[in-house]
């Protein structure tokens, strides 16, 4: 298979994986939120983790695609500016937070280096990357309210959801593994 071809698989995973969370999340979720579009527990936060961290680059063009996707015709269709910078900050707070941890702990494509030390650190800067860059986004354009306490509830839900997530592949992995050691027998 061509390098081409699977970022373009990996790229519409991750679009498809992200709007299946975002419905997941208002199903289980439905009525948890501190206030409109933040919620305590925000699920697909765990999916800009994950496939930022295994897909890389591929991860965040298809985050980035998701993110317009439902920011243009959702969340926001009558204002095309929040939703193209609330669609990229989306997108670019986690791959940037990837970047870093590339640089910073030598992080290979392969995560064979990442420890589940790494992995908190990462979750936890994604978790205040995301709702930060938003923020001062909402400051720059002049928006009054709470931005504090928005940005620590919008936090704690990234990173409850977050949490969910990771949590969750990784039992899905450990199940798999148990599986497939079960047949090898």
């Amino acid at each position: 298979m061509s390098q081409l071809r699977l970022n373009v698989y990996m790229a519409g995973g991750t679009v498809l994986l992200f709007i299946a969370m975002l419905a997941a999340n208002q199903a289980l979720f439905a009525g948890f939120d501190y206030a409109p579009d933040i919620h305590w527990v925000y699920l697909p936060a765990g999916v800009r983790v994950l496939c930022t961290l295994l897909f890389g680059g591929a991860g965040a063009i298809g985050l980035l695609l998701a993110s317009w996707l439902l920011c243009f015709f959702y969340f926001f269709p009558d204002d095309w500016l929040r939703a193209m910078i609330g669609g990229a900050v989306s997108a670019a707070a986690p791959y940037l937070v990837y970047k870093i941890a590339q640089k910073r702990f030598g992080l290979h494509a392969s995560l064979r280096n990442l420890t589940p030390r790494r992995l908190l650190i990462f979750a936890f800067a994604c978790s205040l990357a995301g709702p930060l860059l938003l923020h001062i986004w909402f400051a720059l354009r002049g928006e009054q309210g709470h931005l504090v306490r928005n940005f620590l509830a919008m936090s704690i839900g990234d990173l409850s959801g977050t949490a969910i997530v990771l949590y969750g592949a990784k039992a899905l992995l450990a199940r798999f593994a148990a599986v497939r050691t079960h047949r090898t027998r």
